[in-house]
């Protein structure tokens, strides 16, 4: 099931922003193997990490000249590796790109890093927040005169990782059915949140976006384009951008549609909001959606992770779902003829070692010598 489903990709196990990669490549139908430190098979349960649902896993010891050559027996027949170690570490295992398309000249080998495989940085540890920092995301997101806010690591990490890697597999999975050529795909954090900056760039070339942050338009700056609190002490977000849109909201709250022209005025934003903020404290959130929810005003309840699976818009498109207990997000985006297939739980690491060593053209002689010696677990 899935558009991807055929290719086979070796996932060498790590956190954040590769595991998400592969998650959404095996959401798409890919088999994505994820291989685990053998030290990682001691668990006794499957861990509750949405991140490496959807695939099989096999434990190997790394450390060994026979881990390191299973390894790459299934990169022999594998489409793509992904891996988000610092740069070198691969190559010091004996399974970085060379070693790796040496086998399989065909490999597609995606590797994810913060700073990018090569630059002054490249060697440093770092974290989402030091990524989306050096790439000018974090210092617009705040308000004016208070320190930056972490955006959570949806940035870095995910967007500006995590999808950037899935995307660049996927490209390069596309151009080698036509040059027959496996590549490199260098995903850094860095560049991915850049790129996600693409339209700010554009805004302040063309001198709509100040670099003081909470004070633009997409910010949290303007009145119209803001969270608000209610009576009951939720929130609701705004983003009457447009005009037609501003004059629904007016419409809808009761307001004075002349006081609050020109919509544009930055100078007197401040002022609007606090009139807005006095407005919706005077309702639940609940009776703002009634008034308001499903108009072109541009609204929405502010839902918490949990509430947000109940919400009746995304229970009518099955947008989460429970799997093993654990509550989690539908694959994304859907297909009209090859939509996923069913999540599958997170598996106890190294629990799939023998079935994909077999899979993969191991003899049952070799995958028991493997196991008695230590090499493999599972």
């Amino acid at each position: 099931m899935g558009p991807l489903n055929g290719f086979k990709i070796i996932e060498l196990a790590g956190i954040g922003p590769g595991p998400f990669c592969g998650m959404m490549l095996a959401d798409m139908g890919a088999e994505v193997i994820r291989v685990e430190r053998i030290a990682a098979a001691q668990a006794t349960e499957a861990p509750k990490d949405v991140l490496t649902r959807n695939r099989r896993s096999i434990a190997v010891d790394l450390k060994s000249p026979e881990g390191v050559e299973t390894v790459l027996r299934l990169v022999e027949g594998a489409d793509g590796l992904i891996e988000g170690f610092r740069p070198g570490v691969t190559e010091r295992l004996g399974l970085g790109p060379d070693e790796c398309q040496a086998r399989n000249p065909r490999l597609v080998y995606g590797r994810m890093t913060g700073w990018g495989q090569e630059g002054p940085m490249a060697q440093a540890a770092g974290h989402d927040i030091n990524y989306i920092s050096l790439a000018g995301a974090l210092h617009a997101i705040g308000r004016p005169g208070e320190r930056p806010v972490p955006p959570l690591n949806l940035v870095g990490d995910f967007g500006g990782g995590g999808m950037l890697l899935a995307y660049g597999m996927v490209c390069g999975l596309v151009e080698v059915s036509k040059s027959n050529e496996g590549q490199v795909i260098d995903a850094a954090m860095v560049d991915g949140t850049a790129a996600l900056m693409a339209m700010f760039y554009s805004m302040s070339a063309s001198g709509a976006f100040d670099t003081q942050r909470g004070t633009n338009l997409l910010d949290g700056g303007a009145h119209f384009y803001d969270t608000y609190e209610t009576a009951d002490g939720e929130h609701v977000s705004i983003g009457s951008i447009e005009p037609q849109f501003y004059a629904l909201l007016m419409e809808k709250a009761g307001l004075d549609a002349d006081y609050f022209q020109p919509q544009m005025n930055k100078g007197r934003w401040g002022e609007l909001k606090a009139k807005l903020t006095e407005v919706f404290l005077t309702k639940t959130q609940a009776q703002w959606c009634d008034i308001m929810e499903g108009s072109d005003v541009c609204f929405a309840p502010v839902l918490n992770l949990i509430d947000a699976a109940d919400h009746p818009h995304n229970v009518a498109r099955n947008s989460y779902q429970e799997v093993a207990g654990v509550l989690q997000q539908a694959p994304a985006p859907r297909f009209s003829r090859t939509p996923a297939g069913a999540i599958q739980a997170p598996r106890v690491p190294g629990e799939d070692s023998a079935s994909v060593l077999a899979d993969f053209g191991l003899t049952a002689t070799e995958i028991a010598q493997l196991t008695e010696q230590g090499v493999v677990s599972g």
